[in-house]
């Protein structure tokens, strides 16, 4: 069984995720968890994606999300995401 890149990943924002967690309850292959996302082991948990080459792209994290805190990024290739919207100039 081989598994293909999926079409989109969910890109969580920390500023609005609360680590409610129903994100990760509602993720069929299992691939986000709560972490704390500083250097030290306790504080408010955020949601991450843990192994982006299991996640089916089938964005019910999303849809589930109370807080729109996870958006859906376009995969182009493997570890190449897509960008619609507009970009900085340098």
């Amino acid at each position: 069984m081989t598994t293909t890149t999926p079409k989109a990943l969910p890109t969580i924002d920390p500023q609005r995720c609360t680590g409610c967690g129903w994100c990760v309850a509602v993720c069929p292959p299992h691939v986000l968890s709560l972490q704390v996302p500083g250097p030290e082991p306790w504080g408010p948990k955020c949601s991450t994606l843990h192994d982006a080459l299991g996640c089916t792209g089938c964005a019910l994290c999303a849809v589930r999300c109370p807080f729109d805190a996870i958006r859906m990024v376009r995969v182009e290739a493997a570890g190449k995401a897509r960008h619609d919207g507009p970009t900085e100039a340098s």
